[in-house]
């Protein structure tokens, strides 16, 4: 069970749902994991080590050895890695093997924020705040190109639309922990939102939650 604040950020791809963590871990002295990391770290080792990436035993194997350093590896942040983090997300053994470190990150003293794709239904389903943070595929596909151009990284918009789109159906239409709202997440749909708006949502509606689970605390 969680005993301290646990704030669960789900969501696809490019839907604002990592900077919305961030900020809200800022704001409130709490530590962050964007789980996303853990997906994109196993699938480039797995990549690096020559093992295919539907062998579902190898990609297990990768993420029980996940070291955290590994995470700070700049190549994690690619176009590539992204969708190297959907194939091997896919495996119940890769999830299986990677849920410890993500619950024993959300029980840290005084609590935590999470980002992911299933936080609120399967890692932390007890959180006190949840939200689903999305947008539509197109207004998340012009963020994620101008964040790769940003990066240095040349690829078409429409190239990356495709992409957005391609891991929506996967990570929606996986049978290990889809991507979904859980019934008591509350949906931010930032596609009509600056940054700074949807961050100002997100803080109101964990605010809310907060007080909520203060009181029930007596």
């Amino acid at each position: 069970m969680t005993a301290g604040f646990v704030i669960a950020v789900d969501g696809p791809a490019a839907s604002g749902k990592g900077t919305i963590a961030q900020r809200l871990g800022r704001e409130l002295g709490l530590p962050v994991l964007d789980t996303g990391l853990l997906y994109r770290a196993v699938g480039v080792l797995t990549e690096r080590a020559g093992v295919g990436l539907d062998d579902e035993g190898a990609t297990a194997a990768v993420a029980a050895r996940l070291d955290p350093a590994e995470l700070e590896d700049p190549a994690l942040r690619t176009r590539g890695a992204g969708e190297l983090a959907s194939r091997v997300a896919v495996h119940p053994a890769v999830r299986a093997a990677l849920l410890d470190f993500q619950r024993a990150f959300a029980a840290r003293p005084g609590g935590a924020v999470l980002d992911g794709r299933d936080i609120g239904t399967v890692i932390c389903p007890d959180a006190p705040a949840k939200l689903y943070v999305t947008a539509t595929p197109e207004v998340r596909a012009e963020r994620r190109w101008k964040q790769l151009s940003g990066q240095g990284e040349a690829v078409a918009y429409d190239d990356v639309l495709a992409d957005i789109r391609r891991r929506d159906a996967r990570d929606g239409g996986r049978d290990a922990a889809p991507m979904t709202q859980a019934p008591d997440a509350t949906l931010l749909d930032t596609t009509e939102m600056t940054i700074e708006q949807a961050a100002d949502a997100a803080r109101r509606i964990v605010e809310a939650a907060r007080a909520r689970w203060e009181r029930s605390r007596g």
